[in-house]
């Protein structure tokens, strides 16, 4: 028996080896199914060695001293390595887990298979209350007192990739809702447009910087109350120099900010871990609890309800394809960049028919609207989707509307967006946001671009009613050859799955079609989100130390913003 104790007590010294952090103990526990560790304290004593030698015996000689313990090696640079926590390469490194050390993008996506309809209409509520209440019909009329007092944000783009300039708009909305602030949205210097404004109509609830600037002077803000008209400039995409972290936006003095880089959902959401509780909270009240992935809502689906609205050219070619019937059922995105893959197309196909079976579409003939940026690929999947749906598709080549005449296609950026026109894409956007129940993302390379992911938060806002019963479903057609090692290859945080790209990602999946976050996430809070070394590095340029798992040292980020030089940028503008 006394053997048995020198073992025993062996077992509970690894063990006590393995510890690592609370919260990432909790994350193990939730994901591999355990609960607590039962630690049997050891006493010494002769007389417990007389009462349990028997039963201690008997519980050898029928079961293991030690239950079956699996091995999950990280690489090094997926720790906390020495440059991002000076703490624990060991625990990260191999951690010994009593079942399956990885997940499938599937099993990943299940969070999001229910919707998030109750507290999407909780947040289009605070979006329609705020732009009542800052709009530029109510703001207009504020007394010169007011007026010079209120503040206001710049959303301003190129006109490059829609999806990209399209969150740089967004970001700044939703940036003007958690600041309490008026949207500006910037026009082009040389011919005074909107941004894509062919194409797009924006609603009167926002202001031009030329309406800003004779208002400054009509009201007196500068001749009267002292107050010029300064534009302080935060750019995201520069981490030692944005405040995006660090500071309390809620106390800034000047009249307009600009957040500007923000070409992807995450920016905005960066102040959900803002040193500031009054950032925190403003974050958490319109993005959600980043933990809680089932329950967040479609923050930039509805701000684009209420913000943009199709061209009336645009809108008529949207009519022209759907042809006076019912909306279609599904949109179905392809992002191929001239390439023409079987995998990717096979991938699809089954994806497809799994929505349409998710949503009980089965028993009649479902519309689907198919868009992509390689005509070939229509051309070959069309004739496979028609043999269970009626299939959707703008052919600008047959339409004739009167914008349209004359256009010339352009080689610009052709294997990026495709051979057709420009103002195709806008079309293919709109049409595709048309669909009632679903969207699936296929790709060569990286599925769910910020064009695929706008498109289903546009439709999921369209069709969320009243009742919170609505649940639109974004799906992720993934093939096989891109899952060799995992999500690993989905780079680029404008990609929604991302932040599931690290080491709890399995590799060699087979094809998987997967329910997906119509907000993407920013950050690695929930149980399979796990970084890959690139983010962990480029998260230690924001003064972020990210562990192997995606957990934030709150401490270190309270420390580095005391010690950071707080850099302030800012343009005054001559009326």
């Amino acid at each position: 028996m006394k053997g048995c104790f020198c073992l025993l007590h062996i077992q509970l010294k690894n063990e006590a080896k393995c510890e690592v952090r609370e919260r990432e103990r909790e994350r193990e526990r939730m994901r591999y199914g355990g609960g607590k560790r039962t630690r049997v304290a050891l006493q010494p004593f002769l007389v417990l060695c007389a009462l349990v030698t028997g039963l201690g015996l008997l519980v050898l000689a029928l079961r293991p001293l030690d239950a079956p313990t699996t091995t999950v090696p990280f690489s090094r640079a997926s720790a906390f390595n020495s440059s991002n926590n000076g703490s624990s390469v060991e625990r990260v490194a191999s951690r010994r887990v009593g079942a399956k050390p990885c997940a499938t993008v599937e099993e990943m996506g299940k969070d999001f298979r229910r919707g998030v309809g109750k507290e999407s209409l909780r947040v289009r509520k605070i979006i329609e209350n705020h732009f009542v209440a800052n709009g530029a019909s109510r703001v207009r009329d504020l007394s010169p007192d007011q007026f010079c007092r209120h503040g206001f944000v710049l959303g301003k783009t190129a006109e490059a990739g829609f999806g990209n300039e399209m969150y740089k708009v967004l970001t700044a909305a939703a940036l003007s809702v958690m600041l309490n602030r008026s949207l500006i949205i910037g026009q082009t210097r040389h011919i005074g447009k909107y941004p894509f404004g062919d194409y797009i109509s924006y609603s009167n609830f926002t202001f031009t910087m030329k309406e800003i600037k004779h208002l400054w002077r009509h009201k007196g803000c500068e001749s009267t109350y002292g107050r010029k008209l300064v534009m302080r400039i935060d750019d995201f995409e520069k981490p030692i120099e944005t405040n995006v972290l660090c500071g309390n936006w809620k106390k800034w003095k000047q009249p307009i900010i600009w957040f500007q880089g923000t070409t992807d959902s995450v920016a905005a959401q960066f102040f959900l871990k803002n040193i500031h509780s009054r950032m925190r909270i403003a974050a958490l009240n319109l993005f959600g609890d980043p933990k809680a992935l089932g329950l967040r809502p479609n923050v930039f689906g509805e701000l684009m309800r209420v913000l943009i609205s199709p061209s009336e050219d645009v809108e008529a070619a949207v009519n022209w394809v759907i042809g006076g019937g019912e909306n279609p059922d599904i949109s179905l995105h392809m992002r191929m960049l001239m390439n023409r893959s079987v995998r990717a197309v096979q991938a699809v196909l089954r994806c497809l028919k799994k929505a349409i079976r998710s949503q009980h579409l089965m028993s009649s003939r479902p519309k689907v609207v198919l868009v992509s940026d390689t005509p070939a690929v229509v051309k070959s999947i069309k004739s496979n989707i028609s043999e269970f749906a009626e299939v959707l598709h703008f052919d600008y080549e047959k339409f004739r509307g009167s914008m349209f005449k004359g256009l010339r296609n352009s080689d610009f950026r052709r294997k990026d967006w495709g051979t057709a026109p420009r103002w195709v894409a806008f079309v293919d956007f709109f049409l595709a946001s048309r669909a009632k129940y679903a969207a699936v993302s296929g790709a060569h390379r990286r599925v769910g671009t910020t064009y695929a992911q706008l498109i289903a938060a546009l439709a999921a806002a369209y069709n969320l009613g009243d009742k919170t019963g609505s649940r639109f479903i974004l799906f992720s057609s993934i093939q096989s050859n891109l899952l060799t090692n995992g999500l690993k290859n989905q780079i680029g945080w404008g990609h929604v799955w991302n932040r599931y790209a690290g080491p709890l990602s399995c590799h060699n999946q087979a094809n998987q079609c997967a329910f997906t976050p119509v907000l993407p996430s920013a950050w690695w809070d929930s149980i399979w989100q796990s970084p890959i070394p690139r983010d962990i590095n480029r998260l230690a340029s924001y003064g972020i130390r990210l562990s192997g798992l995606g957990t934030v040292d709150n401490d270190s980020l309270k420390k580095h913003c005391k010690k950071r030089k707080n850099v302030v940028r800012t343009i005054t503008f001559k009326l």
